[in-house]
């Protein structure tokens, strides 16, 4: 029997809270949008409206998925990142508030900066930071590397989501591994590696570790072996003066800082996130110091 989706909407809150969900709210709005292909502005208006029995059944079904640990991000296909909303799936990590502020940053880097740039999001899973530092400015081109085809596969998807053909390109590529010189140079780059440390990986939630690819996750002994190899390897690809953004995990930002420190790079800072933890480590390349007029007048004269 049909009920209205004011009551779809309680019933299923009410036994997503019975799961210990705390956002059961939202996400009970979540999968009911997805299953009514409704923006969430159009259910609030058609609260009071009759859902049908094949949309009741959807959002069941859903919910079992739910109840089995899925992230809800992944039943319904799509999470809103930086107020843009972007394709994901089991091949990519999802897209956190967390992360939001790795692309603030460089978003703040390129402000005012006259001229075209280039901005390369490396181990860029879904795409989402390239995708929504490129949306910012019109006279930036991104990159997005990822070593995943899955994960490459969704970035194409994205890129074509929002307009950025053209633009916004995807290559595959292996972090650990030096770039071709084919690649150029660019102003900022960002990465999210995985910095899981290996051993703490069978204690991370269930929704996390039996969902979300490991090779997104896993970050050596001590997590950190993706920012050694990309501070030394990847150097190259930035410009003389282009700025280096990791995120980190919770008690990595002095360990990154100091990875950067002895790779050369300069201006190093910690930003923090909402929460008050140390989310952003950034860096930048030396700028190329100029001969003095002098010592060239002299090398003429010799």
């Amino acid at each position: 029997m049909a009920i209205t989706y004011h009551d779809l909407y309680l019933n299923t809150s009410k036994a997503m809270g019975a799961m210990g969900i705390e956002a059961n709210r939202l996400e009970a709005r979540e999968l009911i949008c997805a299953a009514a292909g409704k923006s969430p502005e159009k259910l609030l208006q058609d609260l009071n409206l009759y859902t049908t029995d094949e949309i009741a059944a959807t959002v069941e079904q859903m919910l079992q998925r739910r109840a089995n640990g899925e992230p809800v991000a992944y039943i319904v296909g799509e999470w809103s990142f930086l107020g843009l909303t972007f394709d994901v799936g089991p091949q990519v990590l999802i897209p956190r508030v967390d992360t939001e502020v790795l692309a603030h940053r460089a978003i703040a880097c390129l402000k005012g900066v006259e001229g075209n740039t280039r901005v390369l999001d490396l181990c860029a899973g879904s795409g989402c930071v390239g995708i929504s530092i490129a949306q910012r400015f019109k006279n930036t081109r991104a990159v997005l590397v990822d070593l995943s085809d899955g994960a490459l596969d969704l970035c194409k998807k994205n890129i074509r989501r929002h307009n950025l053909t053209g633009r916004v390109v995807h290559l595959k590529g292996d972090a650990m591994q030096a770039p071709s010189p084919a690649l150029g140079n660019f102003d900022i780059l960002v990465s999210n590696p995985p910095y899981i440390p290996s051993g703490d990986i069978p204690g991370l939630d269930d929704s996390v570790k039996n969902f979300e690819p490991m090779m997104a996750l896993d970050g050596g002994d001590d997590g950190l072996d993706f920012y050694r190899a990309i501070a030394t390897l990847w150097q190259p690809a930035l410009k003389p003066g282009g700025r280096i953004l990791f995120e980190v995990g919770i008690g990595q930002s002095e360990a990154v800082a100091m990875i950067l420190l002895k790779a050369g790079y300069e201006n190093i800072c910690i930003t923090r996130d909402t929460g008050k933890i140390d989310r952003v480590v950034e860096g930048m390349r030396p700028k190329e110091r100029e001969i003095p007029d002098m010592l060239h007048d002299t090398k003429e004269e010799t």
